[in-house]
């Protein structure tokens, strides 16, 4: 800190350098997980704008906490929405998307909830500057026989969902392929 006189050894204080110096220490720094996760997928629902608002507004007004959204999109016009969102707040989810659906401002064939799986995330600002981060991430988990279920990424960060009881495994898995012992 600035604001203090006499710096020892032992309290060095900010190290300011350029983005560069951090990236080429460490790709990937650290490895997160959040074992209380569900994964919800709405099936059937119509491929057409404004149906993403619906869900998630309907979602909201419950102060569902959704986290990771994937859509997918079919021939016949309709699409498959499935996201996550703490395990605790899954019946306020099913609550909310069962009302929207008997007020008609949300039509779907059917809620499939999975209370049995696991969020896991690397994360690195090296990530950005580095190719192949993704690809080493899954060809590990691939190894281990782990399924991913659902894929997030921002320029730090890749998350998936995992079945739960793969995730000390993966932990694992992933700690040694980034060598995130020799940190």
């Amino acid at each position: 800190s600035s604001f203090e006189n006499n710096l020892s050894d032992t309290k060095k204080g900010t190290l300011v350098c350029s983005e560069g110096e951090i990236v080429e220490n460490k790709v990937i720094a650290g490895i997160a997980f959040s074992r209380e996760e569900a994964k919800l997928t709405v099936t059937g629902i119509e491929d057409r704008p404004g149906i993403a608002a619906n869900i998630f507004g309907a979602l909201a007004d419950q102060s569902v906490n959704v986290d990771m959204i994937v859509q997918n999109i079919s021939d016949n016009g309709l699409t498959d929405m499935t996201f996550s969102c703490p395990i605790n707040q899954v019946l306020r989810a099913e609550q909310a998307l069962k009302k929207a659906k008997e007020s008609e401002s949300l039509k779907y064939n059917k809620l499939v909830v999975d209370e049995g799986v696991a969020k896991l995330s690397i994360i690195g600002i090296g990530m950005k500057t580095h190719a192949g981060i993704a690809k080493m991430m899954f060809e590990a988990l691939a190894k281990e026989s782990i399924n991913i279920m659902v894929i997030s990424t921002s320029e730090i960060k890749i998350s998936v969902l995992i079945q739960r009881k793969y995730l000390e495994l993966a932990v694992q898995t992933l700690h040694d392929t980034f060598e995130l012992e020799k940190a």
